[in-house]
Parts: C-alpha cells; sequence; structure tokens
C-alpha cells in the first residue's frame, strides 16, 4: 500500500490527518468504498 504502519495506527487514532490520496489507498486495500472509511463512529457510541 505505500503507507508505513506508523501512519496507519495514528490514523486510527485520529492523530494523523490524511489526505484524500492515502484514504483512496487504505480503501483500496481493504476493498471498500472510500466513503465507509468516513463514516462518523461516535453517533452510534452516543446512543
Amino acid at each position: 500500500m505505500g503507507v508505513d504502519r506508523a501512519h496507519i495506527s495514528a490514523m486510527e487514532r485520529g492523530q494523523q490527518n490524511v489526505t484524500i490520496i492515502t484514504l483512496w489507498h487504505v480503501a483500496e486495500a481493504l476493498n471498500v468504498k472510500p466513503a465507509a472509511l468516513l463514516d462518523d463512529q461516535r453517533k452510534s457510541r452516543k446512543a
């Protein structure tokens, strides 16, 4: 994928900004649409 695992970890924790290109590469690696990675999980935790 060409993205350092420390960078991916920081993205997962919300400590790293993500470019559109990086988002696209991650989505391709996971075989999902980029929009699926933008779903705000905090909404479901509030309920």
